[in-house]
């Protein structure tokens, strides 16, 4: 993937840069792999935001990618590269030799009339995926499952790529983007191969309304606020939060308070990220 840069021609388009969308092969998505999608700018089900800073945007239909994978050593045809706007990365159609048609995140070496399969049987190349118990340690992988037939859950950006470290008995332990290394049953599988879409983190918006087509709203400083919509706001002209340190909306400390609730998973890790 290669980045365009735009000519200053206006404020907004100064620094601005985008994809060229050179390995995009196809335009139009598979019709009978779309499903329509509802914007529900950041509201639950009882209507209430849940998600700050969300609504708007361009309308957008949801692309229905294989995770699991699970159509076992029958062999696929990628057919086309496309752009999916409900994320980052590429997507990548597939032709299975049965007539069935499928899309998964493309890997940054899979490119149209490669052939890939799923399974035991398998071979360890980019596009592959197999149970973490026949790869090869010190693979890059993504598409994780943390319970076996669920589906990929870790590792689907663009760009990222986890590492297979070693292989113990029932577990394999692998080394996540973030630098934390977890244990992960080896009967659960993975793709192998680094997402594509590398130089997406490079891509510079220019401007705001860019940042509104994706769907998100401004985010508006505590101080700005009143009293009653943040523990920051008051106060005459550009007065200091009058606290010992800054607080989110909902009062809680905003530096230095650990948030994660804990979960059934957490004995698992055998190294935290951050080196803590």
């Amino acid at each position: 993937m290669a980045l365009k840069v735009y000519r200053p021609t206006s404020p907004g388009r100064r620094g601005m840069s985008g994809s060229t969308f050179e390995e995009i092969t196809r335009s139009k998505p598979e019709k009978s792999l779309l499903l329509p999608l509802k914007k529900k700018a950041g509201r639950s089900n009882q209507g209430r935001i849940t998600i700050r800073h969300r609504g708007g945007g361009a309308k957008r239909r949801l692309r229905i990618i294989d995770f699991k994978r699970d159509k076992l050593n029958v062999p696929g045809r990628v057919a086309t590269i496309e752009y999916d706007p409900n994320r980052s990365a590429y997507i990548a159609l597939i032709h299975y030799a049965d007539g069935e048609k499928r899309y998964i995140l493309a890997p940054s070496e899979l490119s149209v009339g490669d052939i890939i399969k799923s399974g035991n049987e398998a071979e360890v190349k980019p596009g592959n995926t197999l149970p973490l118990k026949l790869i090869p340690a010190g693979s890059l992988i993504h598409n994780i499952e943390l319970q076996a037939g669920k589906g990929g859950q870790l590792v689907r950006s663009a760009g990222v790529a986890a590492q297979l470290m070693v292989k113990e008995d029932k577990y394999a332990l692998v080394r996540l983007p973030s630098g934390e290394v977890r244990r992960i049953l080896s009967n659960c599988l993975a793709t192998i191969g680094q997402v594509g879409n590398i130089d997406h983190r490079s891509i510079k918006l220019g401007k705001a309304g860019r940042k509104r087509w994706l769907g998100w709203r401004p985010t508006v400083r505590g101080s700005a606020m009143t009293p009653r919509d943040h523990p920051h706001g008051g106060g005459e002209g550009r007065s200091p939060i009058g606290l010992p340190g800054p607080k989110t909306p909902w009062g809680k400390p905003a530096l230095g308070y650990r948030t994660r609730k804990p979960k059934a998973s957490d004995k698992m890790i055998v190294k935290r990220r951050g080196n803590r």
